[in-house]
């Protein structure tokens, strides 16, 4: 008998993979921008939901326990269990996903708090770009009972989403149950980028150059370049603009300061540059964004759907600061009142 002979010979038994975590429906994506005094009276559903802090802090009320929820954590409502919410003080940026999920590894995210790091926040990024490109419904329109295909959409994009949230939610499982350790390359990028970063945050008021970035964190300009291109998708000066634009999103919902003091204060050289790069970036001009704002917050319709689904300039998809809190399992049940 010839090798080929042999070969045709084998029996061959396929293996269904295992699927603990399987995303069978999706009921909601939204990425929401609430002014500092909104607050959610709260539902109940049967499906699961994530509420994750992009920026600011809100106060969650979860069944009989409430928490006070901080930038870069998620939260996680079972199917059945009253919940709501409302902002502390701070405009906060909101991912919300109300998702269908069944099994019993499920149960691990029952009352769960969690800190969610650099991959999980690309994660929860693919999702929200994925659903601005698939669904027509607007992602800032909390009033949504069924979101809506495109007519046209990219091939797939309904998979990669719920692909990209069991990948999520199976990291989560995985990190409690055997903490991942980096290697000395990355976390050294990971201390560049956290310096950087920060820097960047603490010098909006102010217009900077490239070689200023170098220089004063003592960083080559093609290793900078390099690591913000892999973190961010776009140059350093392109994450520095995009801080400036979210910090005016923030300033507009916030109320304290007209769009000149704005200006002024996040180092442009006129309000009227600064409306023409805020209409740049999200697609409208600061008073288009003021009254889309304060329609939402009082529950009417966004202005359009493609401004609503605008999620080029977000500067979500980019990795947060570094964590102040630490991840092990003492923080991740949601504490009582």
């Amino acid at each position: 008998m010839n090798s080929r002979q042999a070969n045709d010979s084998l029996d061959y038994r396929p293996l269904s993979p295992s699927r603990p975590i399987a995303v069978r429906q999706l009921y909601s994506v939204h990425y929401f921008e609430y002014t500092g005094s909104y607050a959610y009276p709260g539902e109940r559903h049967d499906f699961w939901e994530l509420l994750y802090v992009d920026k600011g802090m809100v106060r969650v009320t979860a069944g009989d326990h409430s928490c006070q929820l901080n930038q870069g954590q998620v939260i996680f409502h079972a199917p059945g269990e009253f919940h709501a919410f409302s902002a502390v003080g701070v405009a906060p940026d909101l991912v919300v996903v109300g998702f269908g999920c069944g099994g019993s590894a499920m149960d691990f995210f029952r009352n769960r708090v969690s800190h969610i790091r650099a991959e999980e926040r690309t994660l929860l990024g693919r999702i929200v770009a994925e659903s601005a490109a698939v669904f027509s419904t607007p992602l800032n329109l909390s009033a949504v009972t069924q979101l809506q295909r495109r007519e046209e959409q990219p091939f797939g994009g309904e998979q990669l989403i719920c692909a990209a949230l069991e990948e999520l939610l199976i990291r989560l499982i995985r990190r409690e149950a055997q903490p991942q350790s980096t290697d000395g390359r990355r976390g050294e990028d990971d201390g560049v980028f956290a310096q950087v970063a920060h820097y960047l945050e603490q010098r909006l008021d102010r217009p900077l150059s490239v070689e200023e970035i170098c220089r004063d964190n003592l960083v080559g300009r093609s290793q900078l370049q390099k690591l913000f291109h892999t973190r961010t998708g776009g140059g350093v000066a392109a994450y520095f603009n995009q801080l400036k634009i979210q910090a005016a999103r923030r300033m507009i919902r916030e109320g304290r300061f007209n769009f000149t003091q704005i200006a002024a204060r996040l180092g442009f050289q006129s309000v009227h540059y600064f409306s023409r790069r805020f209409r740049i970036a999200t697609g409208m001009s600061p008073s288009e964004y003021e009254r889309s704002v304060k329609m939402l917050s009082e529950g009417a319709a966004p202005l359009t759907d493609d401004c609503a689904n605008n999620v080029d300039d977000c500067i979500f998809p980019f990795p947060p600061s570094p964590l102040t809190i630490e991840s092990d399992s003492k923080h991740n049940s949601l504490p009582h009142h």
